[in-house]
């Protein structure tokens, strides 16, 4: 049976998405919101809003508890965490279960088999999906690392094993460059995710990212929706989204989409997810890593599939099967999804707020 009532765990253009998404499926819905956000558009666009706490997000919006305190006082039956914030969080995602509620996404054991990048890998390499040769082992001695640097080969990359966001990655092209680089990779990631661990790939010479749209419901079914191209980026950052992609060739598409619906089939997928590929020049891909939740640019895939992807959350984590089967999902048209943000010039063109 469909949702009467939702909450959003989210504020801004997702949180607008969703309810306008709900509202053509006559879902009712609760918008939350920080002590900043109380005249904020989906506060207004909302059927009720119930504030949260501070203008801090560590404050309001990332205080589990608090979201779902309000989730069971006004009546909802499940929450949406959008994406940022709590949406990749298991720990939540068991919380809302806790409390007779549905999480609007997978499953925390699926989050918890994506968590890390090294176990993630070596998930997709014994389930037959292309991963790039490297180490994921726990042995993170030096002398144990650099004597993987030399049998993966250079250039190599050197990446936090619990990263994300450009951070705790570095190239490294000779043997004199990999122990400087291994431990100034290993500073950052212990400061900005509280682990050091890091696990070694081969690095592609210029290379392509496409991901690839999942969607799998808890009948067992999962399908892909096509591939968008992200290969242009600045600081590991994405800055313009493409689908399709124009490198992308049908059987590649096919290959590609096989590979990730068998990710997903190994973990149990359910809900929406997209599964990140490294594309060489010749058209070999390997598996990168599953960003479990729905993403900014999914209005890309919605465009050229004719498909809103909230309505298919939404269906699916109230039980129903998935609304297409692969064959009756086709792509028609082109779209394109350009990020505009700030750089600072006077601080080496660092990222900073716009």
């Amino acid at each position: 049976m469909m949702f009467r009532k939702i909450l959003i765990a989210n504020r801004g253009e997702i949180a607008c998405r969703v309810i306008r998404s709900a509202r053509l499926m006559g879902i009712r819905t609760v918008a939350v919101y920080s002590d900043a956000d109380a005249d904020a558009q989906h506060v207004r666009q909302a059927d009720e809003a119930f504030p949260i706490g501070g203008s801090r997000p560590q404050d309001s919006y990332l205080c589990g508890d608090r979201i779902i305190t309000v989730a069971l006082q006004a009546g909802a039956q499940a929450i949406h965490p959008g994406y940022g914030f709590l949406s990749e969080n298991a720990d939540f995602a068991d919380a809302v279960a806790a409390a007779g509620l549905v999480f609007i996404g997978p499953s925390a054991a699926s989050m918890r088999r994506m968590g890390s990048k090294a176990g993630a890998k070596d998930l997709m390499q014994a389930a037959g999906v292309p991963v790039v040769p490297g180490y994921t082992g726990e042995d993170q001695s030096p002398v144990v690392l650099a004597g993987e640097a030399e049998r993966i080969g250079y250039p190599l990359m050197i990446k936090a094993a619990h990263g994300g966001g450009g951070k705790g990655m570095r190239i490294v092209r000779t043997t004199e460059e990999f122990l400087p680089n291994l431990e100034s990779c290993q500073r950052e990631a212990a400061s900005a995710f509280g682990r050091d661990r890091v696990l070694l790939e081969r690095y592609l010479e210029k290379p392509r990212h496409i991901e690839i749209q999942i969607f799998g419901d808890t009948h067992g079914n999962l399908v892909h929706l096509g591939e968008r191209e992200c290969s242009a980026q600045r600081r590991y950052q994405k800055v313009l989204e493409e689908s399709p992609s124009p490198f992308v060739t049908p059987r590649l598409r096919a290959a590609m989409g096989a590979a990730a619906v068998q990710a997903g089939q190994a973990i149990g997928y359910a809900n929406a997810g997209t599964v990140e590929f490294i594309v060489a020049p010749d058209g070999t891909f390997y598996f990168m890593e599953i960003n479990t939740r729905l993403q900014v640019e999914h209005p890309v895939t919605e465009m050229v599939t004719g498909l809103d992807l909230v309505a298919w959350q939404l269906r699916i984590a109230a039980g129903e099967p998935l609304p297409l089967s692969q064959d009756d999902v086709h792509q028609r048209g082109h779209a394109i999804e350009v990020r505009l943000y700030a750089e600072d010039p006077e601080a080496g063109f660092l990222p900073g707020s716009g």
